[in-house]
């Protein structure tokens, strides 16, 4: 019975206009506010989230920039590698260890003949993205495991085999082609055999047992510099700022392709600021609207706010009348945000998981909290204009 009385009394419909400019303002502010800490979200998730399979951002294989200065002479010494593993943004490193001989390639098909010069790698395991149990070597072995990059297999499908009118090879039949492998030495050539058993997108050479590699280097090695020329370093952020300025002091390169993210770290963080200003501004905007339709709301009807405190109602009642006309209204323009939001990040989920690039399809916990963080503002800032101006009345 209160309620309807104080609704004829109290003319909140007079200025309806100005209500809608600020429930409009605060829904804007609310999409650029929300929209830049999902954003932000996404990315910090794209970038450290363990089951994105692009395995290659937390892998760098890095070696000296080859100028005129230090061409023959681009291995890494030790202090570089030491100095390389003390810098934050490194968690592990492991040397890439090459072959100090010559070796040659053939197949043992007459179908697929070819014969080939290649030269060796090994790595530490850990560093590897291929788990097999036929990753092993020793002197009694029947043959010697490879394993290679895609990359390889692509060019000889799509360009090696089309202009030589050879067959093209899938990976399950390369494992099953043995190979000849002739490693020439002073005495002759001797002969192994060798077999794929993995293809790797994280190291673009053709890798051996870290047991067969020392083994080999130290019976047929002719080299006596035993220094790496290139490292692979596991880091957490690919994108950091941090590596790309190290690498480009110190004269050291990687793989551009692998540390894209710091492009577009840049232009994601221009984009989340500008939202945050945005949103900011438009929510003091949509708060300075509320609380001037608040003043002129009181003020139109001050005589009937008087009349009403005369009579014996209380400025309390009068402040929990005049919050129950902006409060729900407000809930309901915040949920509105969040459910665009919410569909928004739903669809954007689905356009990258086909990327194999993996976020959330829904809205993250920094998200929500955002939405309760302003609406506890536009709260406690509506509530402190009613208190005043009633109490300014009474």
């Amino acid at each position: 019975m209160l309620n309807q009385l104080l609704k004829k009394l109290i003319r909140t419909e007079t200025h309806s206009g100005r209500n809608t400019m600020a429930m409009t303002g605060l829904f804007v502010a609310m999409l650029l506010i929300l929209s830049a800490v999902q954003i932000q979200s996404n990315y910090q998730q794209i970038l450290y989230n363990k089951t994105s399979q692009d395995s290659i951002a937390d892998f760098l294989v890095i070696n000296k920039t080859i100028t005129d200065q230090n061409v023959g002479d681009a291995t890494l010494s030790d202090t570089e590698i030491n100095d390389l593993k003390q810098q934050s943004f490194v968690e592990k490193i492991g040397r890439l260890t090459p072959s100090r001989f010559r070796v040659g390639v053939q197949s043992v098909s007459k179908q697929i003949p070819f014969y080939s010069d290649f030269f060796f790698e090994s790595v530490p395991n850990e560093f590897l993205d291929v788990n097999t149990p036929d990753w092993k070597w020793d002197e009694t072995s029947n043959f010697i495991p490879m394993i290679i990059p895609n990359m390889f297999l692509d060019m000889y499908n799509f360009g090696f085999a089309q202009s030589q009118h050879l067959p093209q090879l899938s990976q399950d039949l390369i494992k099953n082609l043995p190979v000849q492998i002739d490693i020439q030495t002073q005495n002759g050539i001797v002969n192994y055999y060798g077999k794929v058993v993995g293809f790797s997108d994280r190291i673009s050479s053709v890798l051996v047992p870290q047991t067969f590699m020392d083994w080999a280097n130290n019976k047929f090695g002719t080299n006596v510099n035993q220094q790496p020329s290139r490292v692979i370093i596991q880091t957490k952020d690919a994108s950091s700022p941090q590596l790309t300025e190290y690498l480009a002091k110190h004269h050291l390169s990687t793989n551009p392709e692998k540390t894209r993210f710091e492009k577009y770290r840049g232009v994601i963080n221009i984009v989340v600021i500008t939202s945050w200003v945005m949103g900011g501004l438009m929510l003091l905007f949509a708060l300075l609207i509320f609380t001037l339709f608040i003043q002129l709301t009181i003020a139109s009807s001050k005589e009937e706010i008087i009349l009403l405190i005369t009579l014996g109602t209380s400025p309390i009642q009068l402040q929990r009348f005049l919050r129950k006309q902006y409060l729900p209204t407000s809930i309901i323009v915040i949920i509105v945000a969040i459910c665009i939001v919410s569909i928004v990040q739903f669809a954007l989920q689905k356009v990258l998981v086909a990327q194999n690039i993996f976020v959330q399809s829904f809205l993250s916990v920094y998200t929500i909290g955002a939405a309760v963080i302003v609406l506890f503002i536009l709260t406690v800032v509506n509530n402190r204009t009613i208190m005043r101006y009633i109490q300014y009345d009474d």
